[in-house]
């Protein structure tokens, strides 16, 4: 979830105006016909690449962070930051066990952070560019808080730099490391935690490196002692390997504190393996949109504290 795009037509419009006018030298007005996307071989899965895709239209050329713009047009986020940040190169693969992550992040002052702190809150392990849970909370001013915790410092100041832009008081974003602070700071929080996400983590395909990877037991038991009753964890991963390694370790959570979803909502779709078949949120994360266009089977998987 944290593959970006630094600089963007900001509507939809624009996107394919931009396009239409560069490549096509056609009215920018004119409509598409018809679409098909062709995903260009790319190196190892294992190195997390940005996949390229090719949309067919007259000549037509959109890469996949194009559809990530689309699919986000409504934020119409700026493509410029501020002087301090400059542009945001990204770091894909982080050492969370690096000594300089392993000290705990300042907590927040909830009152100065959110309009309302006893709203229900949504943590999002993992945020990235911020633009999924920006989406959301976007839609949901007055019924949800949300928050972000990013272990990559220059992401979590240019999401917070869209935050303000976006004049949104529902939302904020920690520089942490959920793995060290992710109780700590939940647990100073007023109002019911009412869902956690980690989606597409960084998988740490090496064995050895295994250890590094966000979901580990320690983290999983805060994650539901720290849920309301009723209250929801979602993940998912393009990598099977990663689904299944958190999902056992969720899985192994007695089912007095933990159930998997479809044991309390029949309307939650899953496979005969129990990977959702839908994504329940109403939007996807970038990285979703990366592999999906790629192809690339997205495994899900939702649990709920018994009431």
């Amino acid at each position: 979830m944290a593959l970006l795009l630094c600089t963007a037509p900001r509507t939809r419009e624009a996107l394919f105006s931009t396009f239409s006018s560069r490549f096509l030298n056609q009215p920018p007005a004119r409509k598409l016909k018809s679409v098909s996307a062709v995903s260009v071989p790319q190196p190892h899965r294992a190195r997390r690449h940005i996949p390229v895709v090719s949309v067919k239209q007259e000549g037509l050329l959109l890469r996949s962070p194009e559809l990530v713009a689309l699919e986000y047009a409504e934020l119409n986020l700026s493509d410029k930051v501020s002087e301090e940040l400059g542009h945001v190169r990204i770091r894909q693969h982080v050492n969370p066990l690096r000594s300089s992550l392993l000290v705990p992040a300042p907590l927040p002052d909830w009152n100065e952070v959110f309009k309302d702190p006893t709203l229900p809150l949504m943590v999002d392990i993992g945020s990235g560019s911020g633009r999924f849970l920006m989406w959301l909370a976007k839609r949901n001013p007055d019924r949800q808080n949300y928050l972000g915790l990013e272990i990559r410092q220059k992401l979590v100041k240019r999401a917070e730099y869209w935050v303000n832009e976006l004049a949104l008081s529902n939302i904020h974003f920690v520089f942490a490391n959920a793995t060290v602070s992710f109780k700590q700071i939940v647990s100073t929080y007023p109002g019911p935690l009412m869902l956690v996400s980690i989606l597409c983590p960084d998988p740490h395909f090496k064995k050895k490196y295994h250890k590094r990877r966000v979901v580990q037991e320690p983290l999983v038991k805060s994650m539901v002692d720290s849920l309301t009753p009723g209250g929801k964890i979602f993940i998912q991963s393009d990598v099977h390997e990663v689904a299944v390694d958190m999902r056992d370790k969720f899985d192994a959570v007695s089912e007095d504190r933990l159930l998997h979803i479809d044991r309390i909502d029949t309307n939650m779709l899953c496979d005969d393996d129990g990977w959702l078949l839908n994504n329940p949120m109403g939007i996807r994360t970038e990285r979703e949109i990366h592999a999906e266009s790629e192809g690339v089977k997205i495994y899900r998987r939702m649990y709920q504290k018994p009431v």
